[in-house]
């Protein structure tokens, strides 16, 4: 029989516990396998929002999780009116959205037994907004519960940790992103072995890898950059290069969905109803939605920059494999010549400077650092390490 278990790769130990904890719900009461706050914890690629989003369709589900009636598909896509699914696309989530939250959530379940909130990015809740979540967590609503996911334990305050059960995800092994690619989505073993390898057991990515050239491509180039610092001035191209390759693939994915976003949004107010413009109110709500789609944007750069500096830094790892002797686990076996041939090179102790530098520089972006600023002062002290 089907779940919607089964997509979490990997991730045996926490399909056991939540499995638990839905027939617990069954009872209608709390106990020590249902509880109404919990925290789902691990890194890029692990599945976390997939386990927090399977855990809410399986609550709501008559049949546990079978993934295919009405109620696990509404779920699923936003439909199901007991069931809230928080994506931010901007940079953080404000007082503001979570008061507004707190509002719908407070009301009694309409369908089912339980009203469930799944919170993807709970590590970007501004600290205003934290406070207004977690008395709601402290006053929980009989039959509510939240599920709240953030890379780790430390990205939220620890009042609101304490009050939640935490489940740590794991990457999924090399071999088992691989079968799913494989199994799931028709990929050719070779390349999905690629995909597998580059992303190091973030599925999202090995799919969207694995069944887009371009992105492979600019991919390609990227890698390349580190081969390319033989001067300052090379440093400066090579930072304004993976900033525009960053924007583009960003701009690739937004352009044509703000848009459709905006003409919505024109004829909700009616404007082509009349012949006469939006009605009243519409060109402010145009303008606020302008401001979220510029907010998103800004995200998804910092994000697409976030994930080649971390390509950049499988290529450095994989230098530094080959220096301390052990090649059997690169990553980057496409560029195994190369990488050789820059270990032969560099001396060691400048190649886990050279990972220091690239870590910093991630941190920065995530504390709002100018994007081509940090990446220039970055590519300088790689070209100088």
């Amino acid at each position: 029989m089907s779940s919607v278990f089964d997509d979490l790769v990997g991730q045996e130990h926490i399909t056991t516990i939540l499995q638990a904890a839905v027939a617990a719900s069954r009872t209608g009461e709390e106990s020590q396998e249902m509880t109404h706050a919990w925290l789902f914890t691990g890194p890029p690629g692990s599945g976390r929002s997939s386990a927090a989003v399977a855990f809410a369709q399986a609550l709501i589900c008559s049949n546990n999780g079978c993934g295919t009636c009405s109620d696990c598909n509404a779920a699923k896509t936003h439909g199901h009116p007991d069931v809230e699914i928080i994506r931010t696309e901007g940079l953080s989530i404000k007082v503001e959205e979570v008061r507004e939250l707190l509002t719908r959530v407070a009301w009694a379940p309409s369908m089912g037994g339980w009203r469930v909130v799944v919170m993807e990015d709970a590590d970007r809740l501004t600290e205003s907004a934290a406070n207004a979540l977690l008395k709601a967590i402290e006053e929980p609503g009989t039959r509510t519960v939240w599920l709240l996911c953030a890379p780790t334990l430390h990205d939220l305050l620890p009042t609101i940790r304490s009050r939640c059960r935490h489940l740590q995800l794991r990457t999924p092994s090399l071999q088992a992103v691989t079968n799913v690619l494989v199994a799931r989505d028709k990929i050719a073993p070779a390349m999905a072995d690629f995909a597998a390898r580059v992303s190091q057991g973030h599925i999202g990515r090995a799919r969207y890898l694995a069944t887009n050239e371009s992105v492979r491509g600019n991919r390609a180039r990227i890698m390349a950059l580190p081969l390319q610092l033989g001067s300052l001035a090379a440093a400066f191209a090579a930072a304004q290069t993976l900033v525009d390759l960053a924007t583009a693939e960003a701009n690739t994915s937004s352009d044509e969905r703000d848009e459709k976003e905006i003409e919505k949004l024109q004829e909700a107010y009616g404007k082509g109803a009349t012949g006469r413009g939006m009605a009243t109110g519409g060109a402010k709500a145009v303008k606020e939605l302008e401001k979220e789609q510029k907010s998103r944007s800004t995200r998804m750069v910092r994000d697409s920059i976030d994930g080649a500096l971390l390509d950049i830094a499988t290529f450095y790892r994989d230098v530094m494999m080959v220096q301390s002797g052990n090649t059997e686990t690169m990553i980057n076996t496409d560029m195994r010549e190369a990488i050789e041939s820059y270990a032969a090179k560099s001396p060691a102790h400048s190649t886990v400077n050279k990972i220091t530098a690239i870590m910093e520089a991630r941190t920065n972006l995530a504390y709002n650092a100018a994007p081509l600023v940090t990446c220039e002062a970055l590519m300088c002290r790689l070209a100088r390490a």
